[in-house]
């Protein structure tokens, strides 16, 4: 198996690092209703547990769970990131690469994945998402944070 395949793992759980293209906005929490329909629809339409997720100004960190068999979550995130870019008017830059592909520039194109290995790895990503908020000084504590 090549190393590319290893990371694709059918019902497996997965972390996520999803950034705005701007890092300076706070569109995710500015329109947390709207990011939250996204979610909802696109769970409806392509399944997935969210373990957990945490919603800063400029940047989501997940874990998902995909169900058995499944291993795509990257329709998922497109779906997400279009629904949400869809709700929002056509004010952001675009770069010219943008515009000729007809892409809005709210989100940056990629996203960072990591599968979770064992339960160690599920329970060490789980605290990294819960304590984001206070690394980045939004808040005090964990529970203070509301999205």
């Amino acid at each position: 198996m090549t190393e590319y395949r290893r990371h694709f793992v059918p019902g497996g759980s997965y972390f996520f690092t999803v950034n705005l293209a701007e890092r300076s906005q706070s569109l995710l929490v500015e329109h947390i209703a709207l990011l939250r329909r996204a979610f909802a629809e696109t769970r409806r339409e392509h399944p997935f547990e969210l373990d957990a997720v945490v919603i800063l100004p400029d940047h989501l960190h997940a874990v998902l769970t995909l169900p058995p068999g499944d291993a795509d979550f990257s329709v998922r995130w497109r779906k997400i990131k279009a629904r949400f870019s869809r709700g929002l008017p056509c004010a952001e830059r675009r770069s010219a690469s943008r515009i000729g592909k007809g892409e809005r520039g709210i989100w940056q194109r990629r996203f960072w994945e990591h599968a979770i290995r064992d339960e160690d790895d599920f329970r060490r990503h789980m605290d990294y998402v819960h304590y984001n908020p206070v690394k980045h000084g939004h808040c005090r504590r964990v529970a203070d944070w509301p999205y």
